[in-house]
């Protein structure tokens, strides 16, 4: 009965976010509704001392880098500098690799810091350029998309700024450069079989005379003219420098502040009262993330000062508010884990999971079946590592796993069965592209299907090579 409770939530939950209701409400009912059949008089202090401190918890650490990379992401899309990049791709890589250029470009920009959201709202404008004069049907631009927006560069190539790349830092004491060598052979994987999936959809609706598509709804207007947009070589450099940064933040925070522990205390500012401690290996990847972000910011303004300093009153405010949405959406989800993970239902979870010998496939399973159910990379990641992170910890530790390793396969796990149908990325993506499930979500289901098994792939490698 207990584990029917558990059961229950999670797909109450799911059957909320499926019909486009808030996770932010629904999250809490959800769990507290859960704790009401297990224990009635446990609501109330759950509420309080569960959901709320772990909700709590999750904005203190994260909310500056959804803000960050949002305002990033923003100020991009307001200078031109997307526009720019992406009329370069379609330039130097060329028309007739229409699938390339969009992978490469999504790619590029989430690889760089900006959001997900904001990659596809940028890019979308120009990949239907490009396939309208490529006459590709259109229906087949969102696994294009999906492929570079939503999986290698959000979770598997080491040191991608991205939510879901961070997030096990704080968890395993890592950066966000985890096994590189794991992370850039998963990514290899995911672009060779993606990329193959979409070239032998496209010359099959090629071959049988399919066009790009007629009655088509939310077209975008044409691309800026060529003459408008910034140079290219200025369009990549923000990028650059978010990357180079944050590699190098990676590696100076712990020798500024003290490989273990920085203290401030009241002499040094005397309106505090008791000594100020930062953990620095819990917050190393998430200082140099937001770091090389605003370093980003800054070179943005100060290179298009004029495009952006014109809109950037409103950008800000519709960044702010989206990382806000975004982050309280995880967070929520967040404390939905900590409640569930204190329901005596998910001992039975935990007991069913410990007979997966292999630590690695536990976390992968794990992980991937969370971020299915809840329909978020982050989410379903965030609500794993609440409840089962000792547990992934202690094994991999017992097979003398290093945590780089386990870091990688939890990040690349989260982003595997994340984009089920009613995912958040994939109903924006959809309704960005004027397209209907039932159009197009089997190129994005394939994609799904791609990066769940490159978690598995990267795990066989581990064993087979040693590599981290």
């Amino acid at each position: 009965m207990t584990f029917l409770i558990v059961l229950a939530a999670l797909a109450f939950l799911m059957f909320a976010a499926y019909r486009g209701y808030s996770v932010i409400l629904f999250a809490p009912i959800a769990a507290l509704a859960a704790v009401l059949l297990t224990a009635p008089a446990a609501v109330a202090p759950v509420f309080s001392g569960i959901f709320m401190e772990k909700m709590v918890g999750f904005v203190k650490l994260y909310f500056p880098v959804f803000m960050l990379g949002a305002v990033f992401g923003k100020v991009i899309e307001l200078s031109g500098f997307s526009e720019s990049i992406v009329a370069a791709a379609i330039r130097y890589i060329g028309r007739s690799r229409a699938n390339a250029v969009i992978v490469a470009v999504c790619a590029l920009l989430t690889y760089g810091g900006v959001s997900l959201f904001v990659v596809v709202f940028a890019v979308y404008p120009f990949a239907a350029e490009l396939y309208r004069q490529s006459n590709i049907p259109k229906r087949l631009m969102p696994g294009a998309l999906a492929l570079g927006a939503f999986s290698f560069t959000m979770d598997s190539l080491p040191g991608t700024p991205q939510i879901q790349n961070i997030i096990p830092t704080t968890f395993f004491k890592t950066t966000s450069w985890a096994a590189p060598a794991l992370g850039a052979i998963g990514s290899l994987f995911i672009v060779v079989a993606g990329l193959s999936y979409l070239e032998w959809r496209r010359r099959t609706a090629m071959a049988k005379g399919e066009g790009y598509g007629a009655s088509l709804v939310n077209e975008p207007e044409r691309a800026t003219s060529a003459a408008r947009l910034p140079s290219p070589l200025l369009a990549i450099l923000p990028l650059v420098v978010v990357g180079v940064a944050n590699f190098v933040l990676t590696r100076m925070i712990p020798v500024w502040y003290g490989a273990d522990a920085y203290t401030v205390a009241p002499e040094a500012l005397p309106g505090v009262h008791a000594p100020v401690t930062a953990t620095i290996k819990t917050v190393v990847a998430i200082w140099a993330v937001e770091g090389a972000l605003l370093l980003g910011i800054v070179l943005v303004v100060a290179s298009a000062f004029g495009r952006v300093s014109a809109r950037f009153a409103d950008g800000s405010k519709t960044a702010v508010g989206g990382a806000l949405l975004a982050a309280m959406n995880t967070a929520s989800e967040y404390g939905f884990g900590g409640v569930i993970a204190a329901l005596p239902g998910f001992i039975v979870v935990g007991d069913a999971l410990k007979r997966i010998p292999d630590p690695l496939v536990n976390a992968a399973v794990s992980v991937s079946a969370l971020a299915g159910i809840t329909g978020s990379a982050s989410g379903g990641m965030s609500i794993a590592l609440a409840a089962m992170s000792n547990l992934f910890i202690q094994g991999a530790q017992a097979a003398h796993i290093p945590l780089e390793v386990l870091h990688r396969v939890v990040a690349m796990a989260s982003g595997g069965m994340d984009t089920l149908p009613h995912n958040g990325a994939v109903i924006t993506l959809l309704a960005v592209t004027g397209l209907t499930h039932r159009e197009s979500y089997r190129e994005i289901f394939a994609v799904t299907v791609i990066k769940t098994l490159a978690v598995f792939f990267v795990i066989a490698v581990y064993y087979l090579t040693g590599l981290v």
